[in-house]
Parts: C-alpha cells; structure tokens; sequence
C-alpha cells in the first residue's frame, strides 16, 4: 500500500486549537532593534485527530481569511489525502496554519519520522548553535549586567550541551552612541573568544550597520575567526560586494548568513547566486515548511548553505533539525534554550554542539497538555 493510501484511509474528526508556554532559563535582553526579549512566549498549536486513532500536532498561526472556528470546522471529514502529500507537504497555501501538524501527522499515520519522509534513511545529528546571547550587558535598563553577564550567559548555555554561540551586535543602533556601542561589540566579541577559545562565534547584527561601521567592527575582531556574520545590514549588492572584499583579506572563513527578516527572496537568491550571500535564513516558522521544501526543489543544483531560522522556540529547533537532517546543505541550526510546557522533548539529545533527532514518527515530540483558546 502506498503512502496516500494509508494517508486516504484517514479522515479528520476534530482540530483541537491550544494555546503552550515556553519559558526561558533567564531574560533574554535586547537585540540592536528590540528592547528585552522576556522570559519566554505563548504560542498557538493545532492537535489534528483521525477517525482510526491517529493523532498529530504542531506550531499553528491563525488563519488570515476567515475566522479559526470556521477553518477547523472546514475539514473535518476531509481525508488527510486531501490537504497533505508526503511527497510534497500542504496542498494548499490556505493549509498553513497546519503545516507543522500536517507532517505530524503523516508521520504518525506512516511510521516514519518527518526527515525520512523528507527522504533521508539515515539516523541524524545536526550541528546546532545557541542562539539566545543577547546585549545582556546593557539588558535590563534598570539593571543592567555588564561584560560578565555574556559570559555567564555563553557559559550556562555551554553547560547545557552548545559548543557554538551567536552574540547580537550593533549596540550603537538604539542603545548606545554609536562609538561607544561599537566599542562594546568589539568587547564583547574579544571576550567570549577569550573565554571559549575552542567555540565557534557567530554574530548577528539584525540590520544595524551601515557598511562602514560594520568593516570597522570586524577589523577588529578579525583574529577572532568568526563563523559567520548574520544580517548586518539590509540585503542590498553594493555594501554585500564590500563586505565580502574585505572579508576575503581580513578573514576568509567567515560566512555571510542573510534572508531571515521580511526576505525578497528573488533578491537573496540572485545575492546567492553572486557568492555575496552564503547561508539562506528564511525563518522556519514564517516562511513555512513546506515553502522551504519548495525552494529546496527550487535551488537543488545549487549548492546553497541554508540555516533556517528558528527564534524564539525550541519547538522550531526541532522542525529544523528534521529538515537539516533531509537536506545535507545544512550548515548548522539556531538552538534556543527554553523548556516548553506541556511537550516532551526528552527523545531530543543536546551533546557537544550536535541536536540527535529521534527515530519516531512525526517530530517525535509528544503533545500532553495546553490551554483552551
């Protein structure tokens, strides 16, 4: 029996919409744009069940065309045939509230863990970094941390299994003048090598720079071998062409990771195709799971690096664990340390920088307990 038999077999009987928590082990503080992060978020999931007992769930957003109510009301009684196609993901772009439990629950339905369905065999463990060091230092206002609290923060998080750390940059944007918030970047960066010479550093300086301040910035730090450098700037060619001139002198390991916020993705992939661009970070969530496997389709000759973006979830991590583990260009996942109420993630293994993504059907978490909504 193929899988759209078995996924034929099954036919919707409820859509149980929850609202979950997740908390995070301190005050993730601001970025070059935002102020404080908080302590952790509520996010919205759908529980999808079937009429022979199967059951999936998944990070949901609500539906833009009509109201929640009548959206699950919609399906029920449809065959899972009729939204989801292990081949390909969502049917249809109205579908992805439930993109995430869709392939949840193809995955429960056939047995398989969403990465093999994805069309990898192979057990997997991804390359995953930390993704929650925040301006700490300047975090919160009424009391801020100083140059100590980032290393307090990269070594909590390096307890907990990360070998690699991704430090929000571009103090000078809001926060500080911009001599002095440059100044605090250039610390902070020095310090955490200082501290973790054996970890990889990854920064992130959610559009903050102009393209001068940026090169001043990673003159620098250029003895610091920084893995990447994260949206520093809106993508546009003529800073990126700089940007990469000088990365090929001063430091030439150095990747270019840009597309996460708001992306024209023609233009990061034309960016891509230039060698300006070296990772694609369309957010998993924002952009969606089954677009991701489009565009995967879409760039497969291409030999992109691709890192989808995960903030501010740890259910994302795992979403992206199981496409990273599909698609061998990969180069790494954001990791966001958090512990989320009512799932269970202990099937998922954090040691020395690597996520183990279990062998169990769908994402292989379990869904015990949320909030009506």
């Amino acid at each position: 029996m193929n899988n759209m038999n078995l996924l034929d077999e099954h036919k919707i009987i409820r859509i149980d919409t929850k609202k979950i928590r997740t908390r995070y082990p301190r005050l993730y503080g601001k970025n070059s744009r935002l102020p404080e992060h908080s302590y952790g978020v509520d996010c919205l999931i759908y529980n999808i069940f079937t009429d022979k007992g199967a059951s999936g769930w998944g990070l949901g957003r609500l539906p833009l065309t009509q109201s929640n109510e009548a959206f699950t009301s919609s399906l029920i009684g449809k065959c899972v045939s009729e939204l989801f196609n292990p081949k390909i993901g969502i049917l249809n772009k109205e579908l992805i509230p439930l993109d995430f439990a869709l392939h949840d629950l193809a995955g429960v339905i056939l047995n398989i863990p969403v990465y093999k369905m994805l069309g990898n065999e192979i057990d997997q463990h991804i390359n995953c970094y930390d993704g929650a060091i925040y301006m700490n230092d300047i975090s919160p206002s009424s009391r801020p941390g100083g140059l100590q609290s980032i290393i307090d923060d990269c070594k909590q998080d390096y307890d907990m299994g990360y070998s690699s750390f991704k430090l929000k940059i571009g103090r000078g944007g809001m926060w500080m003048d911009k001599e002095e918030g440059l100044k605090r970047d250039i610390e902070v960066t020095r310090a955490v090598r200082k501290h973790f010479p054996n970890c990889s550093i990854l920064v992130d300086g959610n559009d903050a720079f102009t393209i001068d301040t940026l090169l001043r910035y990673l003159d620098a730090v250029s003895d610091c071998d920084l893995f990447w450098v994260e949206e520093p700037f809106k993508e546009n060619r003529e800073d990126l062409l700089k940007l990469k001139e000088f990365l090929a002198k001063k430091s030439p390991r150095t990747l270019v990771a840009d597309g996460e916020f708001d992306p024209d993705v023609d233009l990061v992939l034309s960016l891509a195709e230039e060698k300006l661009i070296d990772v694609l970070l369309m957010d998993i969530e924002g952009f969606g799971f089954t677009n991701w496997r489009k565009l995967m389709s879409r760039i497969s000759d291409k030999n992109y690096l691709i890192s989808p973006h995960c903030w501010p979830l740890k259910l994302k991590t795992h979403y992206s664990a199981h496409f990273a583990a599909a698609f061998k260009n990969t180069i790494t996942i954001e990791g966001v340390p958090d512990e989320t109420e009512g799932v269970d993630f202990k099937d998922y293994k954090l040691t020395n920088g690597y996520i183990y993504v279990p062998d169990k059907p769908g994402f292989g978490m379990d869904f015990i307990w949320g909030r009506n909504i």
